[in-house]
């Protein structure tokens, strides 16, 4: 299992006021927020727990096979400038990220251990995000690789309508996509 989730940093600015009321009670536990506010930059540390959260949920759907909208199921807590794990419902996912300039871009995976192929990119035209994802993440398989996600919309690569035995992650926002899948 694997997930990722990326946030471009401009496109968080513009387009979502986290500093709304309600909206760090109802993302975020208590000690998140407390977090949040004592943070020496409070916008990166809402999008970082976001993306961390975002990146687990991806990683339980495709263990649990259930979708549901309950972030503060979701706890984080950072170990260092790049790991994190993630609890929910007695499920612990470890989490690398990475913080540029331009965006922020977790992963997720449940076996602390697993070696993972990942890559962040620079999206030109934002109506081809998915498009694009996957082809960058397709260039790593061969040719007749194709991706088709189930009924809870975790993707799977499949060749020649086989499904192959690798778990992949893609994500998209903004001018920034990224994806991730487990070097098995």
């Amino acid at each position: 299992m694997i997930g990722n989730d990326i946030v471009d940093l401009e496109v968080a600015k513009t387009q979502s006021n986290w500093q709304r009321k309600g909206f760090l009670e109802k993302q975020f536990t208590a000690e998140e927020q407390k977090i949040i506010l004592n943070s020496e930059n409070p916008f990166l540390q809402v999008w970082l727990f976001w993306t961390m959260k975002e990146a687990a949920y991806k990683c339980f759907v495709q263990e649990f096979q259930k979708r549901f909208f309950a972030p503060k199921k979701f706890r984080c807590k950072i170990f260092s400038e790049s790991e994190g794990i993630v609890e929910v419902e007695n499920s612990f996912y470890y989490i690398k990220y990475v913080i540029s300039e331009n965006y922020i871009h977790s992963f997720a995976v449940k076996n602390k251990i697993s070696k993972m192929v990942s890559e962040s990119f620079f999206i030109e035209k934002k109506a081809f995000q998915t498009k694009t994802t996957n082809q960058q993440m397709l260039s790593y398989f061969a040719e007749d690789v194709v991706v088709q996600k189930n009924e809870f919309q975790v993707p799977f690569l499949y060749q020649q309508e086989i499904k192959l035995p690798v778990a992949v992650s893609t994500s998209h926002h903004g001018n920034y996509g990224g994806f991730a899948f487990l070097n098995t």
